[in-house]
């Protein structure tokens, strides 16, 4: 009896262990199970992010000094915030942006996307970055054959095309389906861009760009023209690699805190500020110029950015802005020749003759090096160009004037987008009577920098051989 007794224990105890182990297993277990690395604890682990992104003017191209375009510096600087590496796939249209989304290695599609109910389906979208609307843009010849359509129903009969599996192709349909009779063709072979140069060529009357888009471009061809907008407010956002929820989780905190820093804004106005100056005469006439008036100075340029400094698409651009590239410039403060210096500062500068072309460049191109230099050392990149040449304007006891307000009104007074709020109000007297210098014409040197910027991208943009970079000079 002892005997079975024993053993009966022995079996207790035995299945006893066993059921305490197996609980103990099933609880300890899915608070310990090994987490599968998510998309962004990849990207973190291999220090890179995959990105595709459309080759044009308005998210990704390459200009004379490396990459640029705002969505590319955007994903740029996110890719910093990561302590990541960027690695670019560059694509052509956005139907083929799209066909990338089927690859599970790439992490951010970008390519101006707008946040249509159709694609929001189909594609796990990011946050937000930027607002535009669909506009139509037309040839501007048909305004005075008086054909230039106002409205949807003006379409009828004009030859528009738009690309395939974009939002504008999306809105034709919708459009179709409400009724109205428009000839549209959608194509992959051609971005919007190549469309809105078929339509300043007249090769087609019209195609549908968005308002950012038409924007950077009405410079490149001035012979396009907004018609009208064919859509409310759309939101632009980048395609995230699908089940990317903490990369999306990433993002959006940091986008917030972009925006709050002030660098969005700064990074928009850097590209888009232009766009409010654009006057179709004047760009006509500046291409016209660039053939018939540049290539005498073009040598000059080159030569004297090159001792001082200065890109010479920058010189170039500002003495347009000057004189129009007219070396007996004079205006009726008696500032005189192709870089519009005063007598003083020419004698200052050592430069004899104002009317002589070469004089005039190279003093220029040192009073502006000299400018550059007094700019405090806080502002740093592109922004100490950009201050140099509104003290160029307006002198630079003005420029620390308008820091000094910008401070005051809580704005980084070391960053040309803040910068640019402050100095307008230089002409209020409740603003200039606390400030040393006084008195100044505080919306010229904004408008001033803006279309020497203007110009600078036209004449990097067309490709004009004297502002390329070393690497694009040897491929002509």
């Amino acid at each position: 009896m002892d005997k079975y007794l024993k053993l009966s224990v022995v079996i207790f105890f035995a299945i006893s262990f066993f059921v305490f182990g197996w609980l103990s297993h099933t609880a300890y277990n899915p608070i310990h199970r090994i987490k599968a690395p998510s998309v962004l604890d990849e990207i973190k682990e291999k220090k890179l992010l995959n990105v595709v992104l459309l080759n044009s003017p308005s998210t990704y191209y390459l200009g004379s000094d490396g990459p640029k375009g705002f969505e590319y510096d955007l994903l740029d600087a996110y890719s910093k915030h990561l302590g990541v590496d960027l690695n670019i796939t560059m694509v052509n249209t956005t139907k083929e942006a799209l066909e990338f989304s089927k690859k599970s290695n790439i992490h951010i599609i970008s390519a101006s996307l707008a946040k249509t109910k159709i694609k929001e389906k189909n594609f796990n979208f990011g946050p937000s970055y930027f607002e535009a609307q669909q506009q139509v843009v037309c040839y501007r010849g048909m305004l005075w054959q008086g054909h230039f359509p106002k409205s949807i129903e003006d379409l009828a009969g004009l030859k528009i095309v738009v690309g395939e599996d974009t939002s504008y192709s999306e809105t034709i349909g919708l459009l179709r389906e409400d009724g109205f009779d428009i000839n549209a063709t959608y194509t992959s072979e051609y971005s919007t861009e190549e469309l809105l140069a078929k339509v300043a060529t007249n090769e087609i009357d019209c195609t549908i760009a968005d308002s950012n888009i038409y924007a950077l471009n009405q410079r490149y061809f001035p012979k396009i023209a907004l018609a009208f907008s064919v859509s409310n407010r759309e939101q632009l956002a980048w395609i995230l690699a699908a089940d990317s929820k903490e990369l999306k989780d990433d993002m959006y905190s940091w986008i917030n805190g972009f925006n709050q820093s002030g660098e969005m804004a700064r990074l928009k106005d850097h590209y888009y500020s232009f766009a409010l100056f654009f006057d179709y005469y004047n760009t006509k006439t500046f291409y016209d110029r660039i053939k018939t008036r540049l290539p005498k100075y073009k040598e000059f340029f080159q030569k004297y950015g090159e001792k001082y400094d200065i890109p010479c698409s920058v010189l170039a651009a500002q003495s347009y802005q000057e004189s129009h590239w007219n070396p007996n410039a004079k205006s009726y403060t008696g500032v005189r020749g192709l870089m519009m210096l005063t007598l003083s500062t020419a004698e200052q500068l050592g430069v004899k003759n104002r009317l002589d072309p070469e004089q005039s460049i190279e003093g220029g191109a040192k009073h502006l090096n000299q400018m550059l230099k007094l700019v405090p050392e806080e502002v740093v990149g592109e922004d100490r160009l950009k201050f140099a040449l509104a003290a160029y304007n307006i002198g630079l006891g003005h420029i620390f004037d308008a820091q000094i307000l910008a401070e005051r009104m809580g704005l980084n007074k070391n960053v040309w987008s803040d910068l640019k709020k402050a100095i307008p109000l230089l002409a209020q007297k409740k603003y200039y009577k606390t400030l040393k210098h006084g008195y100044a014409r505080g919306s010229e040197p904004v408008k001033y920098v803006d279309s020497i910027y203007d110009y600078k991208d036209i004449l990097q943009k067309n490709s004009y051989e004297p502002f390329l970079s070393k690497e694009e000079k040897s491929k002509i």
